[in-house]
Protein backbone atom coordinates (compact mmCIF):
# COMPACT_ATOMS: atom_id res chain seq x y z
CA UNK A 1 0.00 0.00 0.00
CA UNK A 2 0.90 3.51 -0.68
CA UNK A 3 -0.16 6.75 -0.13
CA UNK A 4 0.40 8.92 -2.89
CA UNK A 5 0.14 12.96 -2.80
CA UNK A 6 -1.72 12.45 0.80
CA UNK A 7 -4.59 11.22 -0.79
CA UNK A 8 -4.48 8.14 -2.87
CA UNK A 9 -3.46 4.99 -1.26
CA UNK A 10 -2.54 2.24 -3.97
CA UNK A 11 -3.08 -1.60 -3.44
CA UNK A 12 -5.63 -4.60 -3.17
CA UNK A 13 -8.76 -3.29 -1.83
CA UNK A 14 -8.45 0.18 -1.33
CA UNK A 15 -10.60 2.81 -2.53
CA UNK A 16 -9.87 4.39 -6.48
CA UNK A 17 -10.12 7.80 -6.39
CA UNK A 18 -11.18 9.79 -9.40
CA UNK A 19 -9.73 13.59 -9.93
CA UNK A 20 -12.22 16.28 -10.23
CA UNK A 21 -13.84 17.33 -13.37
CA UNK A 22 -12.08 20.58 -13.68
CA UNK A 23 -8.81 18.32 -14.12
CA UNK A 24 -10.03 16.43 -16.73
CA UNK A 25 -10.67 19.25 -18.61
CA UNK A 26 -7.59 20.37 -18.62
CA UNK A 27 -6.00 18.49 -21.62
CA UNK A 28 -8.69 20.18 -23.68
CA UNK A 29 -7.17 23.16 -23.26
CA UNK A 30 -3.49 22.26 -24.12
CA UNK A 31 -4.92 20.38 -27.58
CA UNK A 32 -6.02 23.99 -28.67
CA UNK A 33 -2.63 25.25 -27.66
CA UNK A 34 -0.73 22.38 -29.14
CA UNK A 35 -2.76 22.78 -32.20
CA UNK A 36 -2.20 27.04 -32.36
CA UNK A 37 1.53 25.88 -32.14
CA UNK A 38 1.85 23.29 -34.33
CA UNK A 39 3.23 21.15 -31.35
CA UNK A 40 2.83 17.88 -30.05
CA UNK A 41 3.63 17.72 -26.05
CA UNK A 42 3.71 14.42 -23.95
CA UNK A 43 1.10 14.03 -21.10
CA UNK A 44 1.76 11.58 -18.66
CA UNK A 45 -0.74 9.43 -17.36
CA UNK A 46 -1.42 9.08 -14.65
CA UNK A 47 0.65 10.30 -11.11
CA UNK A 48 -2.30 9.22 -8.76
CA UNK A 49 -3.37 5.98 -10.94
CA UNK A 50 -2.92 2.77 -12.93
CA UNK A 51 -4.86 3.25 -16.25
CA UNK A 52 -4.61 -0.51 -16.72
CA UNK A 53 -5.48 -1.32 -12.71
CA UNK A 54 -8.12 -4.32 -12.23
CA UNK A 55 -9.68 -2.43 -9.12
CA UNK A 56 -10.20 0.65 -11.51
CA UNK A 57 -14.12 1.41 -12.69
CA UNK A 58 -14.33 0.02 -16.22
CA UNK A 59 -16.07 3.49 -17.16
CA UNK A 60 -13.65 5.46 -16.24
CA UNK A 61 -11.46 3.98 -18.85
CA UNK A 62 -13.69 4.37 -21.69
CA UNK A 63 -13.80 8.25 -20.55
CA UNK A 64 -9.60 8.90 -19.75
CA UNK A 65 -9.89 6.84 -23.84
CA UNK A 66 -12.50 9.13 -24.37
CA UNK A 67 -10.60 12.45 -23.80
CA UNK A 68 -7.37 11.03 -25.13
CA UNK A 69 -9.22 10.19 -28.68
CA UNK A 70 -10.43 14.36 -28.38
CA UNK A 71 -7.12 15.52 -27.88
CA UNK A 72 -5.13 14.28 -30.92
CA UNK A 73 -2.52 16.85 -30.59
CA UNK A 74 -1.09 15.10 -27.86
CA UNK A 75 0.94 12.12 -27.11
CA UNK A 76 -0.33 10.30 -23.97
CA UNK A 77 1.50 8.16 -21.52
CA UNK A 78 0.12 5.56 -20.26
CA UNK A 79 2.33 3.72 -17.61
CA UNK A 80 1.46 0.54 -15.95
CA UNK A 81 2.53 -1.97 -13.43
CA UNK A 82 -0.04 -4.46 -15.18
CA UNK A 83 1.42 -4.36 -18.60
CA UNK A 84 -0.65 -7.88 -18.47
CA UNK A 85 -3.64 -6.55 -18.62
CA UNK A 86 -3.37 -3.98 -21.86
CA UNK A 87 -4.16 -6.22 -24.68
CA UNK A 88 -7.54 -8.17 -22.71
CA UNK A 89 -8.33 -4.15 -21.74
CA UNK A 90 -8.49 -2.92 -25.31
CA UNK A 91 -9.89 -5.76 -26.47
CA UNK A 92 -13.02 -4.71 -28.63
CA UNK A 93 -14.23 -8.29 -29.02
CA UNK A 94 -14.55 -8.50 -25.04
CA UNK A 95 -16.43 -5.11 -25.33
CA UNK A 96 -13.97 -3.21 -24.05
CA UNK A 97 -12.45 0.02 -26.39
CA UNK A 98 -9.30 0.64 -28.34
CA UNK A 99 -6.20 1.82 -27.47
CA UNK A 100 -6.46 5.24 -28.75
CA UNK A 101 -4.03 6.33 -31.87
CA UNK A 102 -2.20 9.35 -29.88
CA UNK A 103 -1.29 6.69 -26.60
CA UNK A 104 2.17 5.38 -26.09
CA UNK A 105 2.61 2.78 -23.78
CA UNK A 106 4.62 2.06 -20.89
CA UNK A 107 5.70 -0.41 -18.20
CA UNK A 108 7.38 0.12 -14.98
CA UNK A 109 10.58 -2.10 -14.46
CA UNK A 110 12.50 -1.39 -11.04
CA UNK A 111 14.93 -4.82 -11.48
CA UNK A 112 16.24 -7.84 -13.65
CA UNK A 113 13.31 -9.90 -12.62
CA UNK A 114 10.54 -7.44 -13.50
CA UNK A 115 12.27 -7.13 -16.76
CA UNK A 116 12.33 -10.50 -17.42
CA UNK A 117 8.88 -10.52 -16.53
CA UNK A 118 7.08 -8.01 -18.98
CA UNK A 119 9.27 -7.21 -21.50
CA UNK A 120 7.62 -9.68 -23.77
CA UNK A 121 4.25 -8.10 -22.30
CA UNK A 122 5.23 -4.75 -23.36
CA UNK A 123 5.99 -5.90 -27.04
CA UNK A 124 3.31 -8.15 -27.42
CA UNK A 125 1.09 -5.35 -27.01
CA UNK A 126 3.72 -2.99 -29.43
CA UNK A 127 2.89 -5.38 -32.05
CA UNK A 128 -0.69 -6.22 -31.37
CA UNK A 129 -2.16 -2.68 -30.50
CA UNK A 130 0.48 -0.40 -32.28
CA UNK A 131 0.80 2.70 -30.05
CA UNK A 132 2.91 5.51 -30.57
CA UNK A 133 5.84 3.61 -29.02
CA UNK A 134 6.38 1.70 -25.95
CA UNK A 135 8.58 3.02 -23.29
CA UNK A 136 10.44 1.28 -19.64
CA UNK A 137 10.28 3.62 -16.33
CA UNK A 138 13.01 2.20 -14.84
CA UNK A 139 12.30 4.59 -11.78
CA UNK A 140 12.90 3.60 -9.38
CA UNK A 141 16.49 1.56 -10.60
CA UNK A 142 16.92 -0.90 -8.13
CA UNK A 143 19.45 -3.39 -9.46
CA UNK A 144 21.71 -4.11 -12.79
CA UNK A 145 18.96 -5.17 -16.07
CA UNK A 146 20.45 -6.53 -19.44
CA UNK A 147 18.58 -5.38 -22.04
CA UNK A 148 17.42 -7.46 -25.29
CA UNK A 149 16.02 -6.81 -28.74
CA UNK A 150 12.59 -7.03 -26.90
CA UNK A 151 13.47 -3.60 -24.89
CA UNK A 152 10.93 -0.72 -24.82
CA UNK A 153 11.59 2.23 -27.36
CA UNK A 154 12.52 4.87 -24.76
CA UNK A 155 14.48 3.75 -21.78
CA UNK A 156 13.70 6.29 -18.99
CA UNK A 157 15.87 5.64 -16.03
CA UNK A 158 15.55 7.46 -12.29
CA UNK A 159 16.89 6.72 -8.53
CA UNK A 160 14.21 6.69 -5.67
CA UNK A 161 13.64 9.61 -3.65
CA UNK A 162 12.03 10.48 -0.71
CA UNK A 163 12.51 10.10 2.99
CA UNK A 164 13.31 6.38 2.79
CA UNK A 165 14.77 6.37 -0.94
CA UNK A 166 16.63 3.70 -1.84
CA UNK A 167 20.16 4.14 -3.16
CA UNK A 168 20.45 3.69 -7.03
CA UNK A 169 24.28 2.75 -8.54
CA UNK A 170 25.13 4.78 -11.30
CA UNK A 171 26.99 2.14 -12.78
CA UNK A 172 23.96 0.44 -13.44
CA UNK A 173 22.44 3.70 -14.56
CA UNK A 174 25.47 4.03 -17.44
CA UNK A 175 24.86 0.37 -18.24
CA UNK A 176 21.25 0.93 -19.53
CA UNK A 177 22.69 4.19 -21.71
CA UNK A 178 25.07 2.16 -23.27
CA UNK A 179 22.73 -0.81 -23.98
CA UNK A 180 19.69 2.12 -25.31
CA UNK A 181 22.86 3.43 -27.44
CA UNK A 182 23.57 0.22 -28.72
CA UNK A 183 20.06 -0.80 -29.64
CA UNK A 184 19.02 2.08 -30.95
CA UNK A 185 16.83 3.25 -28.22
CA UNK A 186 16.46 6.36 -26.25
CA UNK A 187 17.68 7.11 -23.65
CA UNK A 188 16.05 9.70 -20.89
CA UNK A 189 17.65 9.82 -17.27
CA UNK A 190 15.64 11.70 -14.85
CA UNK A 191 17.19 11.69 -11.82
CA UNK A 192 19.49 10.61 -9.64
CA UNK A 193 16.96 10.60 -6.65
CA UNK A 194 18.09 10.31 -2.92
CA UNK A 195 16.45 11.16 0.68
CA UNK A 196 17.17 15.07 0.18
CA UNK A 197 14.76 17.90 -2.05
CA UNK A 198 17.77 18.44 -4.51
CA UNK A 199 16.99 14.62 -5.71
CA UNK A 200 20.66 14.00 -6.39
CA UNK A 201 20.20 16.25 -9.56
CA UNK A 202 19.19 15.34 -13.24
CA UNK A 203 22.73 14.87 -14.94
CA UNK A 204 24.67 11.49 -15.69
CA UNK A 205 28.40 11.95 -15.87
CA UNK A 206 27.98 15.77 -16.24
CA UNK A 207 25.32 15.47 -18.60
CA UNK A 208 21.45 15.91 -19.36
CA UNK A 209 19.85 13.05 -21.48
CA UNK A 210 16.41 13.99 -21.85
CA UNK A 211 15.63 12.61 -25.46
CA UNK A 212 12.44 11.54 -26.34
CA UNK A 213 11.11 10.01 -29.13
CA UNK A 214 10.05 11.76 -32.37
CA UNK A 215 6.60 11.78 -33.13
CA UNK A 216 5.27 13.05 -36.51
CA UNK A 217 2.97 15.74 -36.24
Amino acid sequence: MDLRYGRAKWGAGEDRVRTAPSNWKQPLSWNRKALVEGRRPFVFSASLADVFDNEVDELWRRDLFALIEATPALVWLLLTKRIGNVLKMTDPARGNPCLPRNAAVGATIANQEEYDRDRMKLWDVKEARAPLFTFGSFEPLLGRVILDKYAPDWIIVGGESGPRARPMVLEDARYLRQQAGDLNRTFNFKQVGGRTAAKGGHELDGRTHFARPTVAA
